[in-house]
């Protein structure tokens, strides 16, 4: 299973208006470990970035001028997102831009995310989990325990970073880094290995180390017996 978590910083909070992506940050997992690649871009968004926008990331216009326009990155972009699903912190929101920037495109090779990727929404997934209490992604940092002391400002790649511990923390995951290599390949072939069907009678090896028991002493044994006399005197019940 191939999963890409993936963030993006805008010029502002609505592509109806007009407002574009400014950057794309994506971190890969694959049967829910890190491999370690990531897909990482700013881009010029070929207008203005508002002032509240840069207040939350950071991004200034001056620093957007040099970088590419987003018809320049997006065969690089799709193709690294292409068949995988998309796990997305308030999803509609990163793929209504997306869905914006590709139909303004008109690419034929690319339609809109859902033709080629799947989605979760990571925040929707907190709301069942959590209702009632808040679920941004500071809010599940404190919940589940994740580093976000980096965070003091939004951006695209250390948010995807932080989400993907996140997410797999909430889903009951690993978050082991550069699990693709040759030593995690073993350990995972150990653990199949090792893996018993539900139902079936394990067998321990005769060579096992024996179990060191250890028993009451007589002044442990006269104490637990004066204890069940003055458990039974005082008209409690006991099977033992």
């Amino acid at each position: 299973m191939r999963q890409i978590v993936l963030d993006t910083e805008t010029t502002g909070l609505d592509p109806k208006s007009g407002h574009r992506i400014i950057e794309i940050g994506c971190v890969e997992l694959i049967n829910r470990k890190l491999t370690g690649r990531h897909y990482h871009q700013y881009i010029n968004p070929e207008r203005e970035v508002d002032d509240g926008a840069i207040e939350v990331h950071g991004i200034t216009n001056e620093f957007l001028v040099d970088k590419p326009i987003f018809s320049q990155v997006v065969d690089e972009f799709m193709t690294f997102c292409d068949g995988a699903e998309l796990v997305i912190h308030n999803a509609p929101f990163d793929v209504g831009f997306i869905d914006a920037e590709l139909k303004r495109l008109g690419s034929p090779r690319w339609q809109n995310v859902a033709t080629h990727c799947g989605v979760l929404d990571t925040l929707a997934l907190a709301r069942e989990k959590h209702p009632g209490q808040k679920n941004n992604l500071d809010a599940l940092c404190k919940r589940y325990f994740v580093d976000n002391s980096q965070r003091d400002l939004h951006g695209a790649l250390l948010d995807a970073e932080i989400l993907a511990d996140v997410y797999l923390i909430m889903t009951g995951g690993q978050t082991d880094l550069l699990a693709s290599n040759d030593a995690s390949g073993e350990a995972d072939q150990k653990q199949e290995a090792s893996a018993v069907e539900p139902g079936a009678i394990r067998r321990l090896s005769a060579e096992r180390a024996s179990l060191n028991v250890v028993r009451a002493n007589e002044q442990e044994l006269d104490a637990h017996a004066a204890f069940l006399a003055l458990l039974e005197k005082s008209g409690g019940k006991h099977f033992w």
